[in-house]
């Protein structure tokens, strides 16, 4: 990691990158309680409270590390140089497949269509929620170039980053959401839920491979680091 730098608050990219991070964070809980018709749902309270705290918390320390990085994601609707398969499976894997399955969760509230879940096993999904959340924060942090759409940013010196997380995979980014996704209806006593989390980890594998694949023809030095870390996603198997 950098040195802290000083945030530009007068930067309007800067206040687009907060006002995304509020959306970010304010759209779950809009989705949820709107499609279950309710809001005595704990197990919501619980996920948008954690969504909330890990965005806020990551968003604020990206600001201070990298700010240079919080001003790329900001401005990923803009790139012209994104992988065009990119610019589909991005929405999907970051925005659609979110939605939908909030969406899922809260009509599956409101129609009681999943069987009751043991608060055990709630508890012990929201830690593997947790858990997925810091490895893909850490991934976040620990990689300065980890911009919201895949393309190899010349203009900001691009490099492999083999430190962290990165020493054990080469998408722990995406290993985390996954972690995130599939334990997410469980925590939130949903089983429907595992039907548009299970599209939406497939569509991340694809964009693992594709954006694997991408940075070994045209990022320097990634072949030799596919040569040190064999795995993308799951240590000693894939």
């Amino acid at each position: 990691m950098t040195d802290a730098k000083k945030i530009d608050w007068r930067n309007p990219m800067v206040r687009k990158a907060v006002a995304g991070f509020v959306v970010v964070t304010a759209l779950p809980a809009l989705v949820m309680f709107l499609a279950a018709g309710r809001i005595d749902w704990w197990e919501a309270w619980a996920m948008i409270c954690l969504n909330a705290f890990v965005t806020i918390i990551s968003r604020v320390i990206l600001l201070r590390i990298h700010p240079d990085l919080a001003m790329e994601r900001a401005r990923w609707t803009g790139v012209q140089d994104a992988k065009v398969w990119d610019k589909r499976l991005m929405p999907i894997v970051g925005l659609y497949g979110p939605l939908l399955m909030w969406l899922v969760a809260g009509f599956d509230k409101r129609w009681n269509g999943s069987p009751q879940i043991a608060i055990e096993l709630e508890i012990a999904a929201f830690v593997l929620v947790m858990l997925g959340y810091v490895i893909s924060v850490w991934a976040f942090l620990e990689n300065k170039f980890f911009s919201a759409v895949v393309r190899i940013q010349t203009e900001r010196g691009h490099t492999v980053v083999s430190t962290g997380p990165y020493a054990w995979v080469r998408h722990p980014g995406y290993a985390g959401g996954i972690v995130s996704y599939m334990m997410t209806p469980i925590a939130l006593g949903t089983l429907w839920v595992f039907l548009p989390a299970v599209l939406t980890t497939i569509a991340v594998i694809v964009r693992t491979a594709l954006e694997d694949k991408t940075l070994q023809v045209e990022l320097p030095g990634y072949k030799e680091y596919v040569a040190r870390v064999h795995n993308r996603l799951v240590p000693g198997l894939w």
